[in-house]
């Protein structure tokens, strides 16, 4: 078995994340020793088993990113720098202080109400493809699946439609993890921190104002990093999960044929993707708070450990057909994470009626929609967190809008 790192970035890595996953999984096994950007050292989890374990036990493996031992090694211009700076959110924070912001984020999330969720989302989807429903052409990830999870979540926090766009354009500049991301950091805290003191001013019935009235008394750092957070998480993997949906409903026979009668498939496709295409690739990270064996693997106290969600859900000792006779119901996926760390439930069933919602309206409204390109010629987005196609062009028989019926 092979102890050299393996390189967590390249052509390679963006091309093919899945097949080098496996590779790496033949060569090392469940736990692989990793180089990040920049030859950063890193343990990289790819077995279910090995991620069930580190997720649940927090108090071997904690979340606060001071514990890691590799800071020394890291340049103050490390593009994944916004990922594992250490700051009082509810990524990093453990223990008494993690429950509370896990508290003040549910509370605040369970505030949105479904219907209207629902309806709202209707809306926009609807807005959205009446802006290039006449054209008989569009890009479905940049126009559409992008689009459509930031402008709702901008609902839910109070924003109007120019800065959901312009927290969506900073938001993918930093999980793009390239030369602009850490001044894409800088710039969406310095959006949301004047997004707090708006509410501050002038509270409203929204998620922002919610977690500010909360009784656990954020504070305005608190607040902006606890947004900054659920922003990025929320919109990123919602958004490619509706591009990776649309993808497999696009490419693969089993939905291609009926895309007619989407509606009643688009929920298969959304449970499908979750274990075949995660939005969330990479998590990071966890910490190793002492000397630990893990897969025969010693990881030493301070380690940064990456758990691949991704290479979890397709593990073939939990999966020894492949998953070939279809996901659909089962939820012991790991693309909501596990443990006390996990997504936030109201925060799932949000991204959830979004996901849906969009899929069915947008095949309600262009039931013809095919791939402008061979799907060999798709090409997935270079970041190392998310998964997502970096554009989705197809064409359909032109349509009014609904305005002009």
């Amino acid at each position: 078995m092979s102890h050299e790192p393996v390189r967590l970035y390249g052509p390679d890595f963006q091309s093919d994340p899945a097949g080098l996953f496996e590779s790496m999984r033949s060569a090392h096994g469940p736990v692989v020793p990793v180089h990040l950007d920049g030859d950063v050292p890193a343990w990289l989890v790819l077995g279910y088993r090995e991620l069930h374990r580190v997720l649940s036990t927090p108090k071997t493996f904690g979340s606060d990113s001071r514990r890691w031992n590799g800071w020394a090694g890291v340049p103050q211009d490390w593009p994944l720098m916004p990922l594992v700076f250490p700051v009082p959110n509810i990524q990093h924070a453990e223990g008494d202080q993690h429950r509370r912001h896990a508290r003040v984020i549910d509370d605040a999330l369970n505030g949105v109400e479904p219907y209207e969720l629902r309806q709202v989302t209707t809306r926009i989807a609807d807005r959205l493809i009446d802006s290039f429903c006449a054209s008989g052409q569009a890009d479905l990830r940049s126009m559409y699946a992008h689009r459509l999870p930031a402008l709702v979540l901008c609902w839910t926090y109070g924003l109007d439609d120019d800065r959901g766009d312009a927290l969506t354009t900073m938001i993918t500049t930093m999980l793009d993890a390239g030369a602009d991301s850490q001044q894409a950091y800088t710039e969406l805290s310095a959006a949301l921190h004047q997004v707090g003191q708006e509410r501050r001013a002038e509270p409203g019935a929204d998620v922002v104002s919610r977690m500010i009235a909360h009784p656990a008394g954020y504070s305005d750092e608190e607040l902006v990093v606890d947004l900054l957070a659920i922003v990025a998480a929320g919109q990123q993997t919602t958004a490619d999960w509706i591009g990776n949906a649309l993808r497999l409903m696009l490419t693969d026979s089993r939905f291609s044929a009926s895309m007619a009668g989407a509606r009643s498939s688009a929920g298969e496709a959304l449970s499908q993707v979750l274990w075949e295409d995660s939005p969330c690739q990479i998590h990071a990270g966890r910490y190793a708070v002492q000397d630990v064996e893990l897969a025969g693997q010693i990881i030493r106290r301070g380690d940064l450990v990456l758990l691949s969600l991704a290479a979890g859900n397709r593990d073939p000792r939990m999966r020894p057909d492949g998953g070939s006779s279809g996901e659909r119901g089962n939820k012991a996926h790991l693309s909501f994470s596990h443990g006390e760390h996990r997504c936030p439930y109201p925060a799932q069933d949000i991204g959830e009626t979004i996901a849906n919602t969009g899929i069915e309206v947008l095949l309600d409204r262009l039931p013809d929609i095919e791939l402008a390109l061979p799907a060999s010629e798709l090409r997935w987005r270079p970041s190392p967190w998310v998964r997502g196609v970096a554009s989705l062009p197809v064409t359909f028989t032109p349509a009014l809008p609904r305005g002009a019926h």
